[in-house]
């Protein structure tokens, strides 16, 4: 695998002519045949404000990709996704919605919202981890050395998250999408559903890469079938859109599992419209509720009505 200088998709050698495989600044063959110019990376800094980016190359270099264009069967992609993990402290599910819970970087554990927030609530602050009570990191470039090791752990939310930082430019990082796509690559190949599903907008929307729907399409199907709601919601806007009503509602009774109220919103337009059975919503309205039950607490819901950053469904 190489990376193409002017998509900065990393791809196979019979992507690339003989010429163009032996260049550092190198083009894939559809690349040239659109008549795409070289794109520079922004450049990283390293000013006392900026962490330090040695090692990133090393740490990509140690996570293989795998070949993900095998097209998943139906039958794979509307299984029941797997349960959520819980979360180390109340041992209740972690909320699926991505405010639900936070991954702490110390440590490395996700840590649900609501025992999240007992620590804002007794200190009033932000002050230590609830987990392994490590103190709150002081700085951007204490954070970075936090989220590098765990990356260097193959921590899959760690990797994930790298690759956000990147492509919003945070953590004095510079804004790079080749490197955000980098990243979530190898965290989808530890299995990381939210990798899978930024991979699939990023081929959607045409950032740092050309507009691929298929692409698209495909990345966003591994991460409904790893369990991502957003990506799983997304699937079935697509099959109604293009008449597929049957396979729409099969996608968010799948999403309802998952605390989505607008797969629910939907399923019941379809009942409006004879394209679902009162059963199917019936069905529908049972699974979310019975969803909200899992993952609901008082905790949760103090974490809620505190910052809507701490919402968990």
């Amino acid at each position: 695998m190489k990376t193409c200088a002017a998509c900065h998709e990393d791809l196979p050698k019979d992507k690339f002519s003989k010429k163009q495989w032996k260049l550092n600044q190198r083009r894939c063959k559809v690349c040239i045949a659109d008549n795409r110019e070289v794109v520079q990376q922004p450049p990283s800094s390293n000013n006392n404000n900026e962490p330090d980016d040695d090692g990133v190359g090393s740490m990509l270099e140690s996570m293989s990709l795998h070949d993900h264009n095998t097209l998943p069967s139906d039958d794979d992609l509307f299984k029941k996704p797997p349960p959520n993990e819980d979360c180390p402290i109340c041992f209740l599910r972690l909320p699926l919605m991505s405010t639900g819970y936070k991954c702490m970087t110390c440590c490395g554990e996700n840590i649900c919202s609501g025992c999240f927030y007992a620590v804002i609530e007794r200190s009033g602050r932000k002050t230590k981890c609830p987990f392994c009570r490590a103190p709150a990191a002081s700085s951007n470039k204490e954070e970075y050395k936090r989220v590098k090791k765990l990356v260097e752990k193959k921590n899959p939310r760690a990797v994930y998250s790298l690759g956000c930082h990147y492509d919003k430019g945070d953590l004095g990082l510079p804004q790079s999408y080749a490197k955000a796509l980098e990243f979530w690559h190898r965290a989808a190949d530890l299995g990381c559903a939210a990798a899978y599903h930024n991979i699939g907008t990023y081929y959607d929307r045409g950032f740092g890469v050309m507009v691929d729907r298929e692409k698209a399409k495909h990345n966003y199907e591994l991460a409904a079938i790893l369990g991502h709601v957003g990506a799983r919601y997304n699937l079935g806007l697509g099959e109604d859109y293009f008449g597929s009503k049957d396979r729409a509602l099969k996608h968010w009774m799948i999403a309802v599992m998952g605390e989505d109220a607008d797969a629910l919103e939907n399923i019941k337009r379809l009942y409006m419209e004879g394209h679902a059975t009162k059963d199917d919503y019936t069905k529908a309205l049972g699974s979310y509720q019975e969803c909200l039950d899992e993952i609901r607490s008082d905790q949760r819901d103090a974490a809620a009505a505190y910052d809507d950053e701490l919402k968990y469904y």
